[in-house]
C-alpha cells in the first residue's frame, strides 16, 4: 500500500507543472535539432516521453487492470509505443507533450474546499449552561442530553435544538432561515443550535442532541451533496470504449492493405484525441477568464458545463434579492398633536439605549434626518416586546402590540388595519405611544435590489423559470415576490425544505441552480445541480460551497453568467466536432501515405492549436444577455 501512494505521488509530480514545462523545453530541443539535421547520440525527446508520458502509461494500466476500463490514455500510450518502436521519438513526445497541457488545463478545474463545512461546525459553543434544580452548570455541549434544561443569556450561541419553557426573547435566527430580523421567541417556541440569542435569557428543554441538532444537519447535508456530485468526466474517456479498439482496427488494417509499419504508426498518433481533450478545458479556462474580469468566480469548468442547461434559478430572499439591510421606509401619525420631526425625535430618544436591530434602525435615520436627540431619563427593554423610556417628562412606549397592551393602551380599529397593511408588505412594524395614546408607527424593511426585477425578466426571456425559496413569512415573502416579478414562492422554509423544494424541482428533470447568501442557503446550494454565492456579502460558508460567487453582489451578472454558460457549451461541442474532422482527416492522409508519424504529429498539433485559438476568442467575446441564448 505504501509502494502504491508512493507511486501515485511520484507521477502526480511528473505531471505537474514544472515538470511539464521541463519536457516541452527538451521537445523543443529535439525540433530543433530534427530541423537542422544535426545528430545526436541521445535524443532530447526522451526526456519529454519520459515526464509526460510515463504519467499516461502509468493511469492507463491502473485504469485497465484495477477498474477494468478502457480510456484513451490508453490509445495515447500505445501511440507512444508504437512511434518508440520506428524510431519516431518526437512524434512520442509530441503526443505525450500535448495530453500532459490538456491534463493540466483541466486540473484547473479543482474541487473546492472543504473549509465551509468546519465552519458550520465552529457555529456550535463548546460548552453550555445547565440547570439542574436550582443550581447552574457549565457542562461541555456533547454532554447534554435530551430532556436537560438549558440556560442561554443574551448574545450566547444556542447549544443544542430546544424548546422555551421560561423567559421571553428575541433570537437571530439568521444562520438556519436567512431571515433579516430576531425573531421573537416566548414559551413554547422553538430554538435551533447555531442561532444566537440577542436580548432575554431563557430556559429551554433540549430535544435534539449530537447529530441530531440542527447545525449538524446542514453539516451532514453538505458532506453528503459533495460526495454526490462526481467530478467531471473528460469526453475522451466516455467515447474511449470505442476509440482505442477503432483506431487500433484501422491501424491493423492499414498495415495488411499497404504493408507498411509507418502507415500503421501514424494512424495512431493522429488518432491520439489530443485536440478533442483540449476542446474542453481551454475553453473553459477562456470563459472562467472572462467571467472573472465580469466579477463572477467560477470555481470550475464543471459549473459552466451544468449552468449552461439550467432551466431554474432558486432564489433565496434576505441578502440575495434584498439588500439585507433594514431601513425606515413609513412613518405615520395617529396623532394630530405631532409633527414628524417631533414623533421621529420621541421615538429616537427612546430607542437610543436600544440594541434591537429595529431601535437602531429608527435611530439611524432620525440622525440621518439631523434630528437632535435626547438621552433617556430612564429605559427598559422587555426582550421580545418593546422598550419604555421617559423623554421630555413623558413616557414613551416603542414596540408591539402586545407590549402596548401591557400598559393598557390599546389599538382601535383604524390603527390595526394601518399596522396589518405594512405587515402584510413583509414589513416590520414599531409602534409608538405617548403615555395611553399610540401617537404613530414606524414601518422598516428591507430593500430589494435595483438590479433584481430586470434580471428576473432577462432570465425569463432566456426560457428560464425562476423560484423564490425563503425563511420568511409568507406575507413577506409575496411582496418581495411581486415587486420582483417572482410566481413561484416557497416561504417559511427552513435548510432542510428548502433542500426538499430543489429536490422536487429534480424530480420534475429541471436543472436547477440555487442563489443564495447565508449559512442557510449552503445546504440547498450543493444539493441544487449548481449553486451560486453572493461574494462580498455572502457568509464564508456559503461562498465556500457554491460553485459560482458574484464578488460584487450584482444581480445582473446572472443574466451574463447564463448567457456565457450557453455560449461556452456552444463552443465546446463546435470544438469537439473541429478536432474530430480534423482528426478524420488526418486519418484518411495517414492511410493514403500522405503523413508520415512526424507530419502527422504537425498536423495533429496544428488541430490543437485550432481549438485552443478558437476557445481563446471566447475571451474577449461581448456577452449581452438581452435576449434568448
Amino acid at each position: 500500500m505504501q509502494g502504491s501512494i508512493m507511486m501515485e505521488n511520484f507521477f502526480n509530480r511528473l505531471a505537474g507543472l514544472p515538470m511539464t514545462v521541463t519536457g516541452g523545453v527538451f521537445l523543443l530541443a529535439s525540433l530543433i535539432l530534427m530541423l537542422t539535421g544535426v545528430s545526436v547520440v541521445f535524443d532530447p525527446a526522451w526526456v519529454t516521453v519520459f515526464i509526460s508520458g510515463s504519467p499516461i502509461l502509468y493511469s492507463a494500466l491502473k485504469r485497465l487492470l484495477e477498474e477494468r476500463k478502457i480510456s484513451s490514455a490508453l490509445l495515447i500510450s500505445i501511440a507512444m509505443i508504437a512511434s518508440i518502436c520506428i524510431g519516431e521519438l518526437f512524434a512520442a513526445g509530441e503526443v505525450a507533450f500535448i495530453m500532459a497541457i490538456g491534463g493540466l488545463l483541466e486540473d484547473r478545474t479543482v474541487e473546492k474546499a472543504k473549509r465551509g463545512i468546519r465552519k458550520l461546525v465552529n457555529l456550535i459553543p463548546v460548552q453550555a449552561r445547565r440547570v439542574i434544580g436550582n443550581e447552574e452548570e457549565t457542562v461541555f455541549v456533547n454532554a447534554i442530553e435530551t430532556g436537560d434544561l438549558i440556560r442561554v443569556i443574551p448574545g450566547e450561541t444556542i447549544a443544542v435544538d430546544g424548546i422555551i419553557v421560561g423567559g421571553d426573547t428575541s433570537i437571530d435566527q439568521s444562520v438556519m432561515t436567512g431571515e433579516s430580523l430576531p425573531v421573537d421567541k416566548t414559551r413554547g417556541d422553538p430554538v435551533f443550535s447555531g442561532t444566537i440569542n440577542c436580548f432575554g435569557t431563557i430556559d429551554y428543554v433540549a430535544t435534539r442532541v449530537g447529530n441530531d441538532s440542527a447545525v449538524q444537519k446542514l453539516v451532514r447535508m453538505v458532506s453528503e451533496a459533495e460526495q454526490n456530485q462526481a467530478p467531471m468526466q473528460r469526453i475522451v474517456d466516455k467515447w474511449a470504449s470505442w476509440l482505442v479498439p477503432l483506431a487500433l482496427l484501422v491501424a491493423v488494417l492499414t498495415y495488411f492493405v499497404t504493408g507498411d509499419i509507418t502507415r500503421a504508426v501514424t494512424v495512431l498518433v493522429v488518432f491520439c484525441p489530443c485536440a478533442l481533450v483540449l476542446a474542453t478545458p481551454t475553453t473553459i479556462m477562456a470563459a472562467i477568464g472572462q467571467a472573472t474580469c465580469n466579477g463572477v468566480l467560477v470555481k470550475s469548468g464543471r459549473a459552466l458545463e451544468i449552468m449552461g442547461r439550467v432551466d431554474s434559478i432558486a432564489f433565496d430572499k434576505t441578502g440575495t434579492l434584498t439588500n439585507g439591510q433594514l431601513a425606515v421606509s413609513d412613518v405615520i401619525l395617529f396623532s394630530p398633536h405631532v409633527d414628524t420631526t417631533g414623533f421621529l425625535r420621541m421615538a429616537a430618544s427612546a430607542e437610543m439605549r436600544s440594541e434591537h436591530p429595529l431601535g437602531k434602525a429608527v435611530v439611524d435615520y432620525a440622525r440621518k434626518k439631523e434630528i437632535v436627540l435626547s438621552s433617556p431619563d430612564r429605559f427598559t427593554m422587555v426582550p421580545g416586546k418593546g422598550i419604555r423610556a421617559r423623554i421630555d417628562e413623558a413616557d414613551i412606549m416603542c414596540g408591539n402590540v402586545a407590549h402596548l397592551a401591557d400598559f393598557d393602551i390599546m389599538m382601535d380599529g383604524n390603527r390595526l388595519s394601518v399596522m396589518n397593511k405594512f405587515l402584510s408588505e413583509g414589513k416590520a412594524v414599531v409602534l409608538v405611544a405617548r403615555g395611553k395614546e399610540c401617537i404613530g408607527l414606524i414601518a422598516l424593511s428591507d430593500t430589494l435590489r435595483p438590479a433584481a426585477k430586470d434580471m428576473t425578466g432577462a432570465l425569463g426571456r432566456m426560457g428560464t423559470d425562476v423560484f423564490l425559496l425563503t425563511g420568511d413569512h409568507i406575507r413577506t415573502a409575496r411582496y418581495f415576490a411581486r415587486m420582483a416579478g417572482i410566481e413561484k414562492i416557497g416561504a417559511g422554509l427552513l435548510p432542510v425544505q428548502k433542500v426538499d423544494a430543489i429536490r422536487e424541482m429534480q424530480r420534475d428533470n429541471r436543472v436547477v441552480c440555487m442563489i443564495g447568501d447565508g449559512v442557510n442557503d449552503a445546504p440547498a446550494l450543493k444539493v441544487a445541480d449548481i449553486g451560486v454565492a453572493m461574494g462580498s456579502m455572502g457568509s464564508d460558508i456559503a461562498v465556500e460551497t457554491a460553485d459560482i460567487a458574484l464578488m460584487g453582489d450584482d444581480l445582473s451578472k446572472i443574466p451574463y453568467l447564463k448567457k456565457l454558460s450557453n455560449v461556452t457549451v456552444r463552443t465546446i461541442r463546435f470544438n469537439i466536432v473541429l478536432s474530430m474532422a480534423i482528426n478524420l482527416v488526418a486519418i484518411t492522409l495517414s492511410v493514403m501515405g500522405i503523413l508520415n508519424p512526424i507530419t502527422g504529429a504537425i498536423v495533429h498539433n496544428a488541430g490543437s492549436v485550432l481549438v485552443v485559438l478558437n476557445a481563446g476568442l471566447l475571451y474577449d467575446r461581448k456577452i449581452v444577455p438581452d435576449k434568448a441564448a
